[in-house]
């Protein structure tokens, strides 16, 4: 260990304080200060070996997946919610998914690793990205931040060949989106032309073409008629529109106002027998598209 002046907190050869280094390294506390963690982990580790849960054992981390995604999805309503209790027992749920897959990687002969591993993977990434905090420099300056953080990513993703690589397929059409646009910002792709909403009130063929036409759901009198919805579609998204142009007194209301909008494209969409996360994902693979030819004309 290397000695730091007087009065001030020692470091380790790394530059970093000792309380960063591994707990074996560093003396640090570590899961003693932390009984109730330590009774989870015991709790765990009993539904494996004699007596404990057969249909624990039998699971894979494909089998689990669902799980994983019921959680996640009751985690994020909790936390929308912003009740307390329900935070506290959904980010039990969501941890338990994180040692159960931890449990099962730590059973496999090839490719195994543990929660120690994990954990140690987290903290140097945490560290190895955040050299605001724990850099010789730091700062609290917002936009510097997020310079740092990119810059540190980019080193450690140096072996990508596009912005793209890492992406997950797997997100929601319109979280994919908002994925893709950051990506369109980065590499400083032409953004399309915004697309009016009137252009929903005509068929130039294209919807047969891709074969995206479907029956609309539900019952017939749920839905309005596609005149009625061509009326109604383009005059929420102007009310939603002026909303999110207003004052501090709208800013609250700003994403209300674009579930309204999204909502009432969704409807109209519907209205016309078509899919509308379908159409979401073409649109996105168009984009995809256009960020590729940006990369490839900057090599």
């Amino acid at each position: 260990m290397v000695d730091a002046s007087e009065g001030s907190e020692p470091l380790m050869r790394s530059g970093l304080p000792a309380r960063y280094e591994h707990p074996a390294r560093s003396g640090h506390p570590g899961l003693s200060a932390h009984p109730e963690l330590n009774r989870l982990l015991a709790v765990v580790d009993a539904f494996r070996g004699a007596g404990g849960c057969a249909w624990y054992e039998e699971q894979t981390h494909a089998s689990l997946v669902k799980y994983l995604t019921e959680e996640t999805a009751e985690l994020v309503e909790a936390l929308e919610d912003d009740n307390p209790a329900d935070i506290k027992e959904e980010l039990g749920d969501v941890l338990f998914q994180v040692l159960f897959h931890s449990d099962i990687a730590a059973q496999r002969g090839s490719g195994a690793f543990t929660l120690e591993d994990v954990a140690r993977e987290q903290a140097d990434k945490l560290l190895r990205r955040n050299p605001h905090v724990f850099g010789p420099n730091p700062t609290r300056d917002i936009d510097e931040i997020i310079r740092l953080w990119q810059e540190a990513k980019a080193i450690e993703k140096r072996d990508r060949t596009s912005v793209l690589d890492g992406v997950p397929r797997d997100m929601s059409a319109i979280a994919l989106a908002q994925k893709l646009l950051g990506k369109e910002r980065q590499v400083g792709a032409v953004p399309a032309a915004p697309v009016s909403v009137d252009v929903f009130t005509s068929d130039s063929g294209w919807v047969s073409h891709l074969g995206m036409g479907c029956n609309p759901s539900g019952s017939e009198k749920a839905i309005p008629s596609p005149a009625a919805a061509e009326l109604a579609a383009p005059a929420v998204v102007s009310e939603a529109e002026a909303r999110l142009k207003g004052g501090a007194d709208a800013d609250a209301d700003d994403e209300l106002a674009l579930g309204r909008t999204l909502l009432a494209l969704v409807r109209h969409a519907d209205a016309r027998g078509l899919d509308a996360e379908r159409a979401m994902r073409l649109a996105n693979r168009e984009l995809e598209q256009s960020i590729r030819a940006a990369e490839t004309r900057d090599v």
